[in-house]
């Protein structure tokens, strides 16, 4: 006999709060464990792909590990600190770089710049801010850096994570379907393989194309001379996972400091829009729809919230799993309305074959005019 609803939901709702309630106390100390799952859900898919080519899993397993390895020293090597060396550089240079905006505005719109306007002000009230908190602001990126991708964490812990998981993930899922309650089992199979397409398709399928997006503007940005050009292109690349956002921000970026650059110079600005816009046509023409296809079920608005109150909340794990959470919320959320909508709270106690709605009973016939008013109505 099936548990009443109301301690059915009593026990959930425990659950939840443990969940919350540990990720709040362990974030740091989970936060290789997270990272670790994250990978090993990414590759899971090329790891069942290499199976049924012949490998066995822990073949496939050390394969993918391997490559992933070269892949993160030749980052280490070679992208990131290219990319701290850019980044440091733009941030001590940003206040210089807009006086330098409001010397090249003055110069070309002398009426908008003057002395007096409200534009002039502003630029030179956050040109001195940049310029008392730039120091600042490099030193605690720096410091944060290093503090959330641990060496440690980085070379030892995340790779024994990943390589274990990933090995062991086609059990670790059966021993976990063989843990789910008998009676809700078909339901809690349908809901997580709803929240598993929904993260296929935005994990898997979004990241590799901002992975794509990122090197491809980071790569063209910098061989046609944009400054900056790495950082802007990893950027623009990066904020691709937020539809229309990603594609505004990076499109000001990167014209906007063309602009600023090469104003005179048309045909670089050209160029510079031109790899943003062949960058943006490739994407909405042949990456999304091929990696990630159609809606993945999580609005750009609900996804910005999930980011801001789970990283507020519990840090740079809580930026880990808000995705996750955001989606299985949104699979709950739908599963809801669809009970709702087959329960007698929205539909009613109607009998088989009624509409629901109140039948319209045919209206009487309107009462004759009195006498003596039909003519003078008509005749008006």
């Amino acid at each position: 006999m099936a548990l009443p609803v109301r301690e059915q939901l009593t026990y959930w709702g425990i659950a939840a709060a443990v969940f919350l309630l540990m990720l709040w106390l362990l974030g740091q100390v989970i936060l290789p464990f997270v990272i670790g799952g994250a990978i090993a859900y990414f590759l899971d898919p090329v790891a069942d792909r290499l199976e049924r080519l012949g490998l066995s899993r822990v073949l496939a397993t050390a394969a993918i590990t391997l490559a992933v390895v070269l892949v993160v020293v030749l980052a280490v090597l070679l992208v990131i600190p290219a990319l701290l060396r850019e980044a440091t550089a733009l941030v001590e240079t940003a206040p210089g770089l807009l006086q330098n905006l409001v010397a090249f505005l003055t110069d070309r719109f002398p009426d908008l710049m003057d002395e007096s306007s409200t534009l002039r002000q502003s630029l030179a009230s956050v040109a001195a801010m940049l310029q008392s908190r730039a120091g600042e602001v490099v030193n605690t990126l720096v410091s944060t850096a290093f503090s959330i991708i641990n060496v440690i964490v980085l070379i030892v812990i995340v790779p024994v994570v990943s390589f274990y998981l990933l090995m062991d993930w086609d059990r670790v899922v059966a021993h976990v379907d063989s843990l789910l309650p008998r009676d809700h089992a078909p339901t809690i199979r349908r809901l997580a393989a709803e929240i598993d397409r929904t993260l296929a398709s935005f994990i898997r399928g979004q990241g590799t194309v901002c992975l794509i997006l990122g090197t491809f503007y980071a790569v063209a940005l910098t061989l046609a001379g944009l400054q900056f050009g790495l950082v802007i292109g990893a950027v623009a690349g990066l904020l691709t996972f937020i539809p229309y956002f990603g594609t505004i921000v990076g499109g000001a970026l990167s014209i906007g400091f063309a602009l600023f650059q090469f104003w005179g110079e048309w045909q670089m600005i050209a160029i510079v829009a031109g790899i943003f816009a062949f960058g943006q046509f490739v994407e909405g023409n042949f990456l999304t729809p091929k990696l990630v296809g159609g809606s993945v079920g999580l609005h750009p608005v609900w996804l910005l919230f999930a980011l801001s109150a789970f990283g507020s909340l519990f840090g740079f794990v809580g930026l880990l799993v808000a995705v996750p959470v955001a989606a299985a919320l949104g699979v709950l959320a739908r599963f809801a309305v669809e009970r709702y909508r087959a329960s007698l709270l929205y539909g009613g106690a109607t009998p088989p074959g009624r509409s629901g709605a109140i039948d319209a009973a045919p209206l009487p016939h309107p009462p004759a005019d009195p006498p003596g008013d039909g003519g003078d109505r008509g005749a008006g």
